[in-house]
Protein backbone atom coordinates (compact mmCIF):
# COMPACT_ATOMS: atom_id res chain seq x y z
CA UNK A 1 0.00 0.00 0.00
CA UNK A 2 1.32 3.37 -1.13
CA UNK A 3 1.06 6.12 1.29
CA UNK A 4 -0.41 9.32 0.02
CA UNK A 5 0.30 12.91 1.04
CA UNK A 6 -3.04 12.60 3.26
CA UNK A 7 -1.90 9.77 5.11
CA UNK A 8 0.97 11.21 6.06
CA UNK A 9 -0.52 13.98 7.61
CA UNK A 10 -3.31 13.01 9.69
CA UNK A 11 -2.94 16.04 11.72
CA UNK A 12 -3.63 19.01 9.89
CA UNK A 13 -0.69 22.04 10.42
CA UNK A 14 -3.64 24.47 10.74
CA UNK A 15 -4.61 23.13 14.13
CA UNK A 16 -3.73 25.29 16.68
CA UNK A 17 -2.57 24.49 20.57
CA UNK A 18 -1.23 21.17 22.05
CA UNK A 19 -1.85 18.67 19.05
CA UNK A 20 -0.20 20.88 16.18
CA UNK A 21 2.89 21.45 19.10
CA UNK A 22 3.05 17.83 19.88
CA UNK A 23 2.98 17.14 16.40
CA UNK A 24 5.89 20.16 15.59
CA UNK A 25 7.92 18.33 18.18
CA UNK A 26 7.77 14.93 16.74
CA UNK A 27 8.76 16.35 13.26
CA UNK A 28 12.03 18.20 14.73
CA UNK A 29 12.95 15.03 16.77
CA UNK A 30 12.68 12.86 13.63
CA UNK A 31 14.44 15.34 11.04
CA UNK A 32 17.37 15.57 14.01
CA UNK A 33 17.43 11.80 14.18
CA UNK A 34 17.30 11.94 10.59
CA UNK A 35 19.81 14.57 10.14
CA UNK A 36 22.46 12.32 12.55
CA UNK A 37 21.86 9.50 9.59
CA UNK A 38 19.26 7.41 11.51
CA UNK A 39 15.95 6.09 10.33
CA UNK A 40 13.68 6.12 13.09
CA UNK A 41 10.97 4.17 14.03
CA UNK A 42 7.35 6.50 15.52
CA UNK A 43 8.34 4.41 18.58
CA UNK A 44 11.89 5.77 18.72
CA UNK A 45 10.88 9.20 17.89
CA UNK A 46 8.10 8.99 20.56
CA UNK A 47 10.81 8.06 23.15
CA UNK A 48 13.41 10.73 21.72
CA UNK A 49 10.60 13.50 21.84
CA UNK A 50 9.12 12.35 25.35
CA UNK A 51 5.98 11.58 23.62
CA UNK A 52 3.55 8.25 24.64
CA UNK A 53 3.76 5.69 21.64
CA UNK A 54 -0.24 5.98 21.73
CA UNK A 55 -0.35 9.33 20.80
CA UNK A 56 3.20 9.33 18.57
CA UNK A 57 0.67 6.59 16.17
CA UNK A 58 -2.24 9.13 16.44
CA UNK A 59 0.02 11.35 14.62
CA UNK A 60 2.10 9.16 12.31
CA UNK A 61 0.46 5.62 12.30
CA UNK A 62 3.60 4.15 10.26
CA UNK A 63 7.27 4.57 10.30
CA UNK A 64 6.40 5.62 6.25
CA UNK A 65 4.16 7.64 7.14
CA UNK A 66 6.77 9.41 9.49
CA UNK A 67 9.62 9.61 7.32
CA UNK A 68 6.90 10.86 4.61
CA UNK A 69 6.19 14.33 6.67
CA UNK A 70 10.38 14.67 7.64
CA UNK A 71 10.90 14.39 3.95
CA UNK A 72 8.09 17.10 2.89
CA UNK A 73 9.97 19.32 5.72
CA UNK A 74 13.02 18.59 4.65
CA UNK A 75 11.96 19.73 0.54
CA UNK A 76 10.72 22.78 1.59
CA UNK A 77 10.65 25.39 -0.86
CA UNK A 78 11.44 22.67 -3.47
CA UNK A 79 7.92 21.88 -3.09
CA UNK A 80 6.64 24.67 -4.68
CA UNK A 81 9.31 25.87 -6.76
CA UNK A 82 7.56 27.37 -9.57
CA UNK A 83 9.06 28.86 -12.94
CA UNK A 84 7.53 31.52 -15.29
CA UNK A 85 10.23 31.26 -17.73
CA UNK A 86 8.81 29.75 -21.81
CA UNK A 87 12.31 28.30 -22.04
CA UNK A 88 12.54 24.76 -21.12
CA UNK A 89 16.42 25.02 -20.75
CA UNK A 90 16.20 27.64 -18.17
CA UNK A 91 13.36 26.28 -16.08
CA UNK A 92 15.56 23.12 -15.64
CA UNK A 93 18.39 25.23 -14.52
CA UNK A 94 16.89 26.92 -12.12
CA UNK A 95 15.07 24.25 -10.76
CA UNK A 96 18.67 22.43 -10.09
CA UNK A 97 20.32 25.72 -8.80
CA UNK A 98 17.23 26.37 -6.34
CA UNK A 99 16.96 22.92 -5.48
CA UNK A 100 20.47 21.54 -5.27
CA UNK A 101 21.78 23.06 -2.22
CA UNK A 102 18.88 22.46 -0.15
CA UNK A 103 19.40 18.52 -0.97
CA UNK A 104 22.66 18.89 0.11
CA UNK A 105 21.40 20.67 3.16
CA UNK A 106 19.34 18.05 4.16
CA UNK A 107 21.45 15.36 2.97
CA UNK A 108 21.66 13.17 5.79
CA UNK A 109 17.76 13.31 5.95
CA UNK A 110 17.20 12.18 2.11
CA UNK A 111 19.98 9.42 2.17
CA UNK A 112 17.86 8.05 5.59
CA UNK A 113 14.91 8.21 3.63
CA UNK A 114 16.52 6.35 0.57
CA UNK A 115 17.48 3.61 3.15
CA UNK A 116 13.91 3.25 4.50
CA UNK A 117 13.32 2.70 0.49
CA UNK A 118 16.23 0.00 0.01
CA UNK A 119 15.47 -1.56 3.48
CA UNK A 120 11.68 -1.90 2.19
CA UNK A 121 12.40 -3.04 -1.20
CA UNK A 122 14.63 -5.98 -0.02
CA UNK A 123 11.76 -7.08 2.67
CA UNK A 124 9.36 -7.11 -0.04
CA UNK A 125 12.15 -9.40 -1.90
CA UNK A 126 12.22 -11.53 0.97
CA UNK A 127 8.48 -11.83 1.69
CA UNK A 128 8.76 -10.07 4.85
CA UNK A 129 7.48 -7.31 4.60
CA UNK A 130 4.30 -7.44 5.79
CA UNK A 131 1.99 -5.57 5.51
CA UNK A 132 3.73 -2.81 6.62
CA UNK A 133 2.81 0.76 4.42
CA UNK A 134 5.45 1.27 1.64
CA UNK A 135 7.38 4.70 1.83
CA UNK A 136 7.24 6.09 -1.78
CA UNK A 137 8.93 8.76 -3.29
CA UNK A 138 8.36 10.97 -6.54
CA UNK A 139 8.19 14.34 -5.96
CA UNK A 140 11.03 14.89 -8.11
CA UNK A 141 8.40 13.64 -11.32
CA UNK A 142 5.91 16.16 -10.98
CA UNK A 143 8.90 19.11 -10.38
CA UNK A 144 10.97 17.45 -13.79
CA UNK A 145 7.55 17.64 -15.39
CA UNK A 146 6.72 21.06 -14.55
CA UNK A 147 9.94 22.21 -15.65
CA UNK A 148 10.05 20.57 -19.10
CA UNK A 149 6.01 22.29 -19.70
CA UNK A 150 7.33 24.51 -21.90
CA UNK A 151 8.24 21.52 -24.89
CA UNK A 152 5.09 19.86 -24.89
CA UNK A 153 4.45 21.40 -28.07
CA UNK A 154 7.81 20.62 -29.76
CA UNK A 155 8.49 17.12 -28.24
CA UNK A 156 5.58 14.27 -27.93
CA UNK A 157 4.82 13.00 -24.80
CA UNK A 158 6.76 10.09 -24.99
CA UNK A 159 9.96 12.21 -25.84
CA UNK A 160 9.18 14.55 -22.90
CA UNK A 161 8.84 11.48 -20.28
CA UNK A 162 12.04 10.11 -21.78
CA UNK A 163 13.53 13.31 -21.05
CA UNK A 164 12.38 14.00 -17.30
CA UNK A 165 13.18 10.23 -16.53
CA UNK A 166 16.89 11.07 -17.68
CA UNK A 167 17.08 14.37 -15.78
CA UNK A 168 15.82 12.54 -12.75
CA UNK A 169 18.78 10.46 -12.62
CA UNK A 170 20.88 13.93 -12.17
CA UNK A 171 18.57 15.44 -9.19
CA UNK A 172 18.12 14.23 -6.06
CA UNK A 173 20.49 12.65 -3.19
CA UNK A 174 21.62 9.92 -5.45
CA UNK A 175 23.44 12.62 -7.57
CA UNK A 176 25.25 13.20 -4.21
CA UNK A 177 25.85 9.99 -3.59
CA UNK A 178 27.56 9.50 -6.67
CA UNK A 179 29.36 12.96 -7.29
CA UNK A 180 30.34 13.68 -3.89
CA UNK A 181 30.65 10.10 -2.08
CA UNK A 182 31.86 8.24 -5.00
CA UNK A 183 34.10 11.31 -7.13
CA UNK A 184 34.45 13.30 -3.66
CA UNK A 185 33.66 16.45 -6.05
CA UNK A 186 32.96 19.52 -3.05
CA UNK A 187 29.51 20.93 -3.10
CA UNK A 188 30.38 23.91 -5.79
CA UNK A 189 31.84 20.75 -8.26
CA UNK A 190 28.82 18.23 -7.58
CA UNK A 191 26.31 21.12 -9.08
CA UNK A 192 28.07 22.14 -11.89
CA UNK A 193 28.13 18.82 -13.29
CA UNK A 194 24.59 18.20 -12.60
CA UNK A 195 23.29 21.70 -14.25
CA UNK A 196 26.20 20.37 -17.26
CA UNK A 197 24.31 17.05 -17.41
CA UNK A 198 21.07 18.67 -17.08
CA UNK A 199 21.24 20.85 -19.87
CA UNK A 200 23.28 18.86 -22.55
CA UNK A 201 20.40 16.41 -21.91
CA UNK A 202 17.42 19.01 -22.80
CA UNK A 203 19.33 19.97 -25.55
CA UNK A 204 20.00 16.52 -27.01
CA UNK A 205 16.52 16.21 -26.80
CA UNK A 206 15.43 19.33 -28.82
CA UNK A 207 18.05 18.93 -31.56
CA UNK A 208 16.78 14.97 -31.72
CA UNK A 209 13.24 16.04 -31.82
CA UNK A 210 14.02 18.81 -34.61
CA UNK A 211 16.20 16.60 -36.85
CA UNK A 212 13.59 14.03 -36.96
CA UNK A 213 11.02 16.52 -37.71
CA UNK A 214 13.30 17.95 -40.69
CA UNK A 215 13.96 14.30 -41.89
Amino acid sequence: MDVSRQQSEPVEETERGPRARTRRLMLETATRLMQAGVTPSVSEVAEAAGVSRATAYRYFPSEAALVHAVVDEALGPILTWRSTSADAGERVADLFESSLPRIEEFEATFKAALKLSLEEWAGRQAGTLGNEPQFTRGHRVDLLRQALAPLKGELSKGQVDRLAQALSLTFGVETLIVLKDIWGLDAGRTQAVAQWAASALVRAAVEEARSSKKG
